[in-house]
């Protein structure tokens, strides 16, 4: 049950948002037990950010969040993976890139708790 929001001061494409969903969903996998089955990904771009004091480099925050969790390692794969994709496609440099992991305990769907 993963969910990854994006949010960026870039201007993104039509284009780039699809890239970047389909290079997450096919990214997912890194974390053991989750796939782009139950994936939800949301991306804002055009984002009032500021990082450094600067507004006009472009930045990213990645939110990742899980139901249950995952072990560093896992995550710093992914989180290698995601500041590659925000580069290639949204122009975001790594360090200007943060991923944020979450674990959430409780989670529902389609009126049932996992």
């Amino acid at each position: 049950m993963p969910y990854i929001n994006v949010k960026t001061n870039a201007k993104l494409t039509a284009e780039a948002k699809e890239i970047i969903k389909r290079r997450l969903f096919d990214t997912i996998g890194i974390l053991p037990g989750k796939s782009d089955r139950y994936l939800m990904i949301s991306i804002e771009d055009k984002a009032d950010m500021s990082f450094h004091r600067d507004s006009d480099t472009p930045m990213a925050i990645v939110e990742v969040k899980v139901f249950g969790g995952a072990t560093k390692d896992a995550y710093q794969k992914l989180c290698k993976a995601i500041c590659i994709i925000m580069e290639d496609d949204a122009h975001v440099k790594g360090d200007c890139c943060y991923v944020k992991f979450d674990e959430v305990k409780y989670w529902g769907y389609n009126g049932f708790m996992f």
